[in-house]
């Protein structure tokens, strides 16, 4: 494993160049939307990792298309017809549906909380393994997980 700049361990995913943003990070008021933008135009120009693709439409990106009310491929065609991330979230908006503040409120915490104490909580642990980072308890949820795997502090 790699050393980061404060000489702690960084996870297998760091020694990888990909530019997909935090998952908590907004597009609109919603998390991980723009994380999943990233990965369909990092896809796209063959610039993604290859242990990403298979999970491509599927986890978060599954769970984030059904709350729009949109297919992934709808969305990855569109994405593909170009525009900002913004843009596109109006399309997906228009296409699917636009949630309430409030459903999108109670959309982000639970992506926020996934993996900590609940049915995911498994899989969290598996992956902290796999990657090296058992010993971070500071890891509780799938969103630290991925920031941490791919070389963003928490």
């Amino acid at each position: 494993m790699d050393k980061g700049q404060n000489g702690a361990q960084l996870s297998r995913m760091t020694t990888r160049p990909f530019p997909a943003r935090s998952p908590a990070e907004m597009v609109g008021g919603l998390v991980h939307f723009g994380r999943m933008l990233d990965k369909i135009r990092a896809h796209a120009n063959g610039e993604i990792p290859a242990d990403y693709i298979p999970n491509l439409g599927k986890g978060f990106d599954g769970r984030s298309v059904r709350f729009l009310g949109v297919s992934y491929d709808d969305l990855v065609a569109r994405v593909q017809q170009g525009g900002t991330d913004d843009e596109i979230l109006r399309w997906a908006f228009a296409k699917g549906r636009r949630p309430s503040e409030e459903e999108m409120e109670i959309w982000n915490e639970f992506m926020r909380k996934c993996g900590w104490r609940d049915n995911i909580s498994e899989t969290l642990v598996r992956r902290k393994k796999e990657s090296g980072l058992t010993e971070r308890d500071d890891i509780e949820t799938m969103f630290q997980y991925i920031d941490a795997d791919e070389g963003r502090e928490l």
